[in-house]
């Protein structure tokens, strides 16, 4: 049998890759420690998803509490389930600019040296295994604002005849910008998985993703922020937009498409292997535009106010070009647009989300 090793398995891509595989017929390890509740709270777990793929998964779903920063628990993980392993899906970190600014040291550990962990054990009992990392577009720091952008009435945009209309390519520089501590340590693990490509002829893909959601999105304050946007507007709860007006661009990928990016990829693999994978042009909105389809497939009113503090290092405008993936791996389309991706969003979680803030009028403060 097969088996597929998932760090993070309960977060979004995490939990998503894992039932996929599962479905498929591998037998799935999934790693995750919950760390997600000490970043975010307890709203943040991932206890209820991971009990949820045990469940469903009962004779090829694992579930093992592992901390990839204990170099000797990845080793015995690995080293015990190294016959048949296939592919790493490394989905595990701390995955907040705001919150790693907090804890610089906890940050770093988790997305550089637990990256180091996973390639190492990889290297000793997996070398022929494909490895998929979920890096992010902030290894590019703040350069995307230096394009030339125009002001509509909704969104900040590229001229139609700029070089990355269609979307930013992997060739932009990441040197000399400011990045925010989060993408230099993703930037960190995302070198090293390249250089444990090259240098040992490992299968190594880095994923630098734009805004990565979907359903199983917990929806935290500072991760998270088509989910977060949908619960607040489902809630009640006020949301805060930071700097440029709302009319930031981000461009939008389910987690569904993001995970059957990375079977393409282990279909097929390369060494050392880099791509920008996001919603590209088929899929992005900006912050004013997510507010109005929020409350429309809500059928409610947004509480939002703007605030002019820009968060430090954060993108004007990000749409991912996907042309370099699309031709080494023509079979793959993306399935879902932001609307989509926001009616599903609410569809699955509206009663919860109801609920739970009902629960919080009725629970006398202590």
């Amino acid at each position: 049998m097969s088996r597929v090793v998932v760090t993070g398995a309960g977060g979004l891509i995490g939990s998503e890759a894992a039932a996929y595989f599962a479905r498929a017929g591998y037998d799935v390890i999934g790693i995750d420690n919950d760390m997600r509740a000490y970043f975010f709270g307890s709203e943040a777990s991932t206890h209820g998803r991971l009990a949820s793929l045990t469940r469903d998964y009962p004779h090829n779903f694992e579930h093992v509490g592992c901390d990839i920063r204990d170099l000797g628990a990845v080793t015995t993980l690995f080293s015990a389930n190294a016959k048949g392993l296939d592919l790493i899906v490394h989905a595990a970190a701390q995955p907040s600019h705001d919150w790693a600014a907090k804890e610089p040291h906890t940050d770093f550990t988790v997305n550089a040296l637990g990256t180091l962990n996973l390639l190492e054990a990889t290297r000793q009992f997996a070398y022929s295994a494909t490895f998929a990392f979920c890096s992010t577009n902030k290894v590019y720091g703040d350069r995307p604002n230096s394009l030339p952008l125009t002001e509509t009435s909704t969104r900040l945009e590229l001229p139609s005849d700029h070089e990355y209309f269609a979307g930013i390519p992997t060739s932009m520089s990441i040197d000399q910008t400011l990045h925010s501590l989060f993408g230099v340590s993703k930037a960190a693990a995302d070198l090293l998985v390249q250089e444990y490509g090259r240098y040992f002829q490992i299968p190594t893909v880095c994923f630098r993703g734009g805004c990565l959601t979907g359903p199983n999105h917990a929806g935290a304050q500072l991760h998270g922020f088509l989910s977060y946007l949908m619960r607040c507007a489902v809630s009640g709860r006020p949301y805060t937009v930071f700097g440029y007006g709302g009319k930031q661009v981000r461009d939008n990928i389910h987690s569904a498409d993001f995970v059957s990016a990375i079977a393409a990829f282990h279909s097929n693999p390369r060494i050392a292997a880099v791509y920008n994978l996001g919603g590209g042009r088929e899929s992005n909105c900006s912050m004013l535009e997510a507010i109005s389809m929020c409350e429309a497939i809500a059928g409610k009113t947004l509480r939002w106010h703007l605030s002019d503090d820009a968060r430090l290092g954060d993108h004007r405008w990000w749409i991912s070009d996907l042309t370099e993936f699309r031709r080494d791996h023509p079979g793959w389309t993306l399935q879902y647009g932001v609307w989509d991706i926001l009616q599903e969003i609410h569809d699955s979680n509206v009663e919860r989300w109801t609920a739970d803030e009902s629960t919080k009028l009725r629970t006398p403060n202590d």
